[in-house]
């Protein structure tokens, strides 16, 4: 078993940011957002004709754009601690032409500036591998989701040996410049297990069994608050 090597909090580097935002995230990101939509009006119970989403960790903004693509009734908040990152996304935003429907907020996900109890839905992809805590920032996810609302929070699953890092890396990183290819191999070594992930979702009184592996890399935990 690997153990859990961490990497910085906050991508804030230019360098950084701009690798991060010209990788190929487009067929994950569709993914994403279609899995959550499905989850979403499975368990759906308003009539609203406009609901808000929170996505932690937005990052350069991509999921937010692909999720008011997919569903012209949300309005998402993204927010994030990276400035680089944000400073993209409200290009990338502007550039979709969807900066009425989108809003960025720079901010600590571990003590988000939202009341309790609301938001319709909580998002995040690939936050949960940068905190050296998790289940600080996944308590606040809770608290500010809204009685029947979905938290969908998808990340990395850490591989069991070197070797595969190794493969996961040229399989999915195989175009990649070296920087990216090492961004990806930190990630993946900072990455939880479906164990600890299943004790996180357990300590906040959810069903551990609400956290499943989604594909050879990746884990998700879909619940609605009760």
């Amino acid at each position: 078993m690997l153990p859990r090597v961490l990497e910085p909090e906050v991508m804030d580097s230019r360098e950084e940011a701009v690798d991060y935002d010209v990788m190929d995230h487009a067929e994950v990101n569709r993914v994403f957002v279609a899995d959550f939509l499905r989850a979403w009006r499975a368990i759906s119970q308003t009539s609203s004709t406009t609901e808000r989403i929170l996505d932690v960790g937005t990052g350069t903004a991509q999921i937010p754009i692909e999720l008011c693509r997919q569903d012209e009734t949300i309005e998402v908040i993204g927010v994030d601690l990276a400035s680089h990152m944000l400073e993209i996304g409200e290009h990338n935003v502007r550039q979709a032409g969807l900066h009425d429907r989108i809003q960025l907020a720079r901010c600590d996900a571990k003590a988000l500036p939202y009341d309790d109890d609301t938001f319709a839905g909580v998002i995040s992809n690939s936050i949960v591998h940068h905190i050296p805590e998790p289940l600080d920032v996944l308590t606040e996810m809770t608290l500010v989701l809204r009685p029947g609302g979905l938290l969908f929070v998808r990340d990395l699953l850490r591989p069991d040996s070197d070797a595969d890092v190794e493969r996961l890396v040229n399989l999915y990183a195989a175009g990649a410049n070296d920087h990216q290819r090492a961004m990806f191999d930190a990630s993946l070594r900072a990455a939880l297990r479906l164990d600890e992930m299943r004790d996180l979702a357990r300590s906040l009184r959810f069903d551990p069994a609400t956290v499943q592996i989604t594909s050879d890399r990746h884990w998700t935990w879909s619940a609605c608050k009760m």
